[in-house]
């Protein structure tokens, strides 16, 4: 018998995330004959310093901000699957991402800011507030480019600025002007 052809069905299958443990061995040596001492090669450098890899981290971040998911919500599917982890334990993950990300977003700020057209609002957004039990006023500044209906060639672009008051500066400098934020 010869092949004539074929008929093909597909199906979409979700596999659910898989937490993976991985093991970093570094075997010690020693010399029997002389006393040079004990040989090892250096621990790897981590991004976190710690047992999130960078895979780990990613969605945390991802999880809160562009999919609105709060991180004890993420808690409790991380607890699903069997990896126990208190939100704060994802907060601080958030934090040392974003200290890792602060160049990016600087430069992408800086380049914005050079840009002939930007769009700047200011919106509102509900922060808890942990010490009163209730929400508080949050200020964002997205600073925005998009050039494509002018037949712009940059990409578009944003960066969103946070903080707590409005009277406070996207840029830190203490001053409570708004021509100071650009």
């Amino acid at each position: 018998m010869h092949k004539i052809g074929e008929d093909r069905g597909e199906r979409l299958v979700i596999l659910p995330a898989q937490l993976l443990i991985i093991v970093t061995v570094r075997p010690k040596y020693a010399c029997r004959t002389c006393a040079d001492g004990v040989t090892q090669a250096p621990a790897p450098s981590y991004l976190m310093g710690g047992p999130p890899t960078e895979a780990t981290l990613a969605p945390v971040p991802v999880s809160k901000y562009a999919d609105n998911l709060p991180l004890c919500r993420q808690s409790q599917i991380l607890a699903q699957a069997g990896l126990d982890l208190h939100r704060a334990v994802l907060a601080d993950w958030v934090g040392k991402a974003a200290f890792h990300l602060k160049p990016i977003v600087d430069r992408l700020a800086e380049h914005l800011k050079r840009s002939s057209k930007l769009f700047i609002d200011e919106p509102t957004a509900p922060v808890l507030d942990p010490g009163r039990g209730t929400t508080k006023t949050g200020y964002l500044w997205p600073l925005a480019r998009d050039d494509r209906p002018w037949s712009g060639d940059d990409p578009p672009s944003v960066v969103h600025f946070y903080a707590p008051e409005r009277s406070m500066c996207m840029q830190d400098c203490g001053q409570p002007s708004w021509s100071c934020r650009i």
